[in-house]
């Protein structure tokens, strides 16, 4: 996704519930450094990467009903 910033790179989890901690609770580091590299392989497609392009890292955690959306969840140090 394209935002006035640049590119948004969004990852959605869901859990049910929150039994144990919940979609949040499941973006783990390595899971982090997977989107990373994700990120970057996609960027690299394109000839671009994080060093010439502005990229956000959005986070969508539905547990249950509830719905939180955390813009700028991290970034590309890690």
């Amino acid at each position: 996704m394209r935002d006035i910033c640049g590119w948004v790179f969004v990852e959605v989890r869901f859990r049910k519930n929150d039994r144990f901690g919940g979609a949040l609770a499941s973006i783990t580091r390595d899971k982090k450094r997977r989107l990373l590299r994700a990120a970057a392989a996609w960027l690299a497609a394109r000839q671009q990467s994080f060093a010439t392009d502005c990229c956000r890292f959005d986070i969508i955690a539905v547990t249950g009903n509830d719905v939180q959306w955390i813009q700028n969840a991290f970034d590309t140090e890690m």
